[in-house]
């Protein structure tokens, strides 16, 4: 509209090359203020076309010769000057707008970030309710008045390798304490064996997702003589590996 002076120009283009949402925000109101302009336009009255053309025609025969003393050539050309209160109030209500919009950028900016800082907070509280329910599950089992707590300790394949078997006695279930295991090689995986009847016997896969080891519950056996876990590919084997004996104990 021609009201910002020079620096204010500049900077309201700066906005606009920084901020993509600011031109969006100028090229609305541009077209909101000439939506209004054309709903509240005045038609021109029926004369007006008349005269228009009547001052063409004295402006032409000036520059032709044929009337040098017309009245309109020798009336000043008039200069319609807008205020400089509304020039000051136009560019405020810009510079207004800009650092509003600016404002809202910089407080979308910091919800953002609290946003994904209150979900990693989430996740946190989401594991640490995990961790609990996982830790008293542990407590329950070690705490059965009919659980037989076994240690198996390490084998010359890992002297300092250390698991606990709870052998429930009145229901045949086994639960597995692998938390002091060595950590598991990528593409291996820990197997428990119960010696039954003087064969090994498949009790199941020892889960050690991310390092973290719980009390997980085995298979069962009514009966068994000693327990074992080997190191064997992800996944289990159908006989036991020998050679990667970590523990074992008799019952």
């Amino acid at each position: 509209m021609g009201l910002t002076s020079f620096e204010e120009t500049q900077e309201v283009e700066s906005c606009l090359q920084l901020y993509p949402e600011v031109a969006e925000e100028l090229t609305a109101i541009e077209l909101a203020l000439e939506t209004y302009a054309s709903a509240f336009a005045i038609p021109a009255a029926p004369s007006a076309k008349d005269k228009i053309f009547s001052r063409l025609s004295l402006t032409t025969d000036g520059f032709t010769g044929s009337n040098t003393n017309s009245e309109a050539e020798k009336a000043p050309a008039r200069v319609y000057l807008i205020p400089t209160f509304f020039k000051i109030a136009a560019a405020a209500m810009v510079i207004l707008l800009v650092g509003s919009i600016a404002l809202n950028f910089s407080y979308y900016a910091k919800y953002q970030t609290a946003s994904e800082d209150l979900q990693v907070a989430q996740e946190k509280m989401k594991q640490n309710e995990q961790a609990n329910l996982a830790m008293k599950d542990d407590i329950s089992v070690m705490s059965d008045k009919n659980s037989l707590p076994v240690v198996l300790k390490g084998t010359p394949r890992a002297p300092e390798a250390l698991a606990k078997i709870y052998w429930m006695k009145n229901t045949g279930e086994v639960y597995v304490d692998p938390s002091n295991l060595p950590s598991v090689p990528e593409g291996k995986q820990y197997q428990l064996w119960a010696i039954v009847d003087g064969k090994p016997v498949d009790a199941g896969m020892i889960s050690t997702e991310k390092g973290v080891y719980h009390i997980q519950r085995m298979k069962s056996f009514g009966s068994a003589q000693a327990f074992a876990i080997t190191l064997e590919k992800a996944g289990g084997s159908p006989a036991p590996t020998m050679d990667e004996m970590y523990v074992v104990a008799k019952i």
